[in-house]
């Protein structure tokens, strides 16, 4: 079994693929050989964490002391967060050498920090102490003190248990548009069961009358996974997924909501108070501000684990967001959302960093690798990117308005904008079932009440010039604009949107590889062609460009970042790309037309016409 899960790893590191080798590396988890941890308890070496009982004023999130001692100190010390508290090695498949010893522990920690990040004297006192920040994740924590490095992990000592006061309580919460306009849906996560507690929102105008509406409760469990680590180290109890559907929104209004539980008791527990602006109608000639960046991933704020290692930019695009997000009405995360990677706890942690986002505005997703692909499992790419996970926890844990979840494709309105969204990890090909759904979307676009156009996936099925794509001379995923790029120019697709590459580059307006516009920076009347947009840079390692800059490559940025779009009115489109480190302006560019440009003939984009009378 041992072998099987190290197999599976290298596995997984040989088919990341260059344009992963250059933006992503090991999760920071997966270096720790915890199945190989072996008991080395030493009277002298201690663990102590306080406070005992976290979250007494409502808390979820607090900070934790972890004070420890180990006589026989080295440099490869570490200290791990292991929730629940008690790992039980009872769990752990058979090994049949009598010569290995115990523990076998079956559960990564959720988070680690080396021993002499708390003084450079600890090799030599033994004495060290770390602060850790905890977030509720449903089930109490102990912090296990290691030597041995994260190759040969040996177990030093157990701290106490510390948990919070409610570990049940419910949180985080994900807005989303429903599958009408003026429906938003709220999902969230608690300890609840149905048959402990029934789930609800109770919601209305900013101080009118509030409703109840009730909520669906989902999960899924460890064989629901599809390999490891999902299913062996990595697996983690996700507690209990709720959304409910908050219908016949007042276009334009803020509305206020909490999430509760019903006890069996008659008592209620409460989630804190969130507030959201519903959705305005479709067409409305508004001002309407929406996000757009992929691959961003999570980091923790107290330094452990992966921050500053796996996804370095994640916090600055998070941070950046929090600080404009009275300027965002949407936001769409197009794929690689948490990097979990098969290390199920990863989730908890990346909802409650976008919490203050994902509570306030829509946060519509899209499935990349790193949350479906997994081999025999019917993903387009037979590769092993989600760690096992195979599309479970982001189909559960996020709402998305798909006729079939398991089938990652949907479309959304926001006001002037249609927006088609694609699973670039189902087969996307002519005669697919995805590709039926995506001319039926861009189809349907009203474009005189819904002037902009919007195409997103993961991979990039239009135009990169990332490092890799060059060594294979197509530019692009195979296939993918081989198969699309009819479609968007029948359609008139104003601007397409990519992750997968971890990096920023915009195109000029195009259509088969020839730019069809001069322009730059100012574009109006008919444009002729789609401009296409890597917008990957959410957090994750950058990817590098190749050394050959295509004629049709306007803007290349090797940093972190994201575009937001802002449409005045029906006529009018500002397109900004900010850093997330400034949030300054480096890229921009604006359209400028009138309905009769939006129907004009464009090549291959005609309708048929005669002259008969």
């Amino acid at each position: 079994m041992i072998w099987f899960w190290v197999f599976l790893l290298l596995a997984a590191n040989l088919n990341l693929g260059w344009a992963h080798i250059n933006g992503a590396g090991e999760h920071p988890l997966a270096k720790i050989n915890i199945l190989k941890a072996t008991l080395a308890l030493h009277n002298s070496a201690t663990v102590k964490a306080q406070p005992v009982l976290l979250g007494l004023k409502g808390e979820d999130t607090q900070w934790v002391n972890v004070d420890f001692m180990n006589p026989n100190s080295s440099v490869n010390d570490w200290v791990g967060v292991f929730s629940p508290a008690k790992f039980n090695p009872s769990t752990c498949p058979p090994v049949n050498d009598p010569k290995e010893q115990l523990p076998y522990i079956c559960s990564a920690p959720i988070k680690y920090k080396y021993a002499n990040e708390s003084s450079s004297g600890y090799t030599k006192t033994g004495r060290g102490s770390l602060r850790f920040q905890l977030i509720n994740q449903r089930a109490d924590f102990s912090f296990a003190l290691f030597s041995g490095g994260l190759s040969d992990p040996k177990l030093v000592a157990i701290s106490n248990f510390i948990s919070f006061a409610n570990p049940k309580a419910p949180l985080y919460p994900r807005l989303a548009q429903g599958k009408s306009w003026n429906e938003m849906t709220v999902t969230w996560t608690s300890g609840y069961d149905i048959d402990e507690a029934e789930p609800f929102v109770e919601w209305g105008r900013k101080g009118n009358l509030q409703l109840r509406s009730p909520a669906g409760t989902l999960t899924f469990k460890q064989n629901s996974m599809c390999g490891s680590p999902a299913r062996t180290v990595g697996w983690r109890d996700p507690g209990f997924i709720h959304t409910s559907f908050l219908k016949n929104l007042w276009p334009n209004y803020e509305y206020t909501y909490r999430m509760g539980h019903l006890l069996s008791n008659g008592s209620i527990v409460w989630s804190k108070i969130y507030s959201f602006k519903s959705s305005p109608y479709p067409g409305q000639d508004s001002l309407q501000r929406v996000i757009i960046f992929g691959d961003m991933g999570k980091a923790e704020r107290d330094g452990s684990n992966e921050y500053c290692n796996y996804q370095p930019g994640s916090l600055n695009t998070t941070d950046q967001l929090i600080r404009d997000l009275s300027n965002i009405d949407i936001v769409f995360h197009i794929g690689d959302l948490s990097y979990s990677n098969g290390y199920i706890s990863q989730w908890d942690q990346f909802t409650a960093q976008v919490e203050p986002i994902a509570s306030t505005v829509p946060y519509m997703i899209a499935s990349g690798n790193h949350e479906r692909d997994w081999p025999n499992t019917g993903s387009f790419y037979d590769t092993t990117d989600s760690g096992g996970e195979c599309g479970v926890p982001a189909e559960t844990i996020f709402y998305f308005p798909a006729e079939n979840r398991a089938k990652f494709w949907y479309s959304t309105d926001y006001g002037l904008f249609h927006f088609c969204i694609a699973d670039s990890e189902h087969d996307w090909r002519e005669g697919s079932e995805q590709y039926r759904f995506i001319e039926q979307c861009l189809a349907s676009a009203d474009r005189h009440r819904q002037p902009w156009l919007i195409f997103a996936a993961h991979r990039v099925l239009g135009y990169s010039s990332d490092y890799w794509y060059g060594q294979e001379g197509s530019f692009e995923e195979p296939m993918g604009r081989e198969s699309l790029q009819k479609l968007w120019q029948k359609y008139k697709v104003d601007i397409a949107f990519y992750g997968h590459v971890h990096n920023y580059e915009r195109t000029c307006p195009i259509y088969q590889n020839q730019c069809v516009n001069e322009e730059k920076n100012h574009y109006s009347g008919v444009v002729n062609g789609t401009i296409h947009v890597v917008v990957g840079g959410g957090g994750s390692h950058l990817s590098e460009f190749s050394e050959v800059t295509p004629n049709w490559s306007l803007y290349r940025d090797y940093d972190w970042g994201f575009v937001k779009l802002t449409a005045f009115n029906q006529s009018s489109l500002l397109f900004e790309y900010k850093k997330s480190r400034d949030g300054k302006v480096h890229d921009s560019f604006t359209i400028s037309r009138d309905y009769r440009d939006v129907l004009a003939c464009v090549h291959d984009g005609c309708e048929a016409t005669t002259l008969a009378s």
